[in-house]
């Protein structure tokens, strides 16, 4: 089982992250690290994330800017 992050403009495009992720164990550990580098990833230019376990969604997708809703 691998955790990994997808980073995305606002309409859903990928983007390179600013830094670059691992394959993370467990979801505690995935959401840990973007939390730990959230405000890199946006100055990177990143809007949201999307988490998933292998190939399946698990959730997102999560804007990174502060003051929006989730979506």
């Amino acid at each position: 089982m691998t955790w990994t992050w997808r980073f995305e403009k606002d309409d859903g495009t990928e983007v390179p992250p600013a830094v670059q992720p691992e394959e993370f164990t467990t979801q505690g550990d995935a959401e840990s690290w973007i939390g730990e580098v959230w405000k890199d990833l946006l100055e990177g230019g990143a809007d949201q994330v999307v988490l998933f376990e292998d190939d399946l969604k698990i959730y997102g997708p999560m804007s990174l800017h502060a003051d929006a809703p989730e979506a």
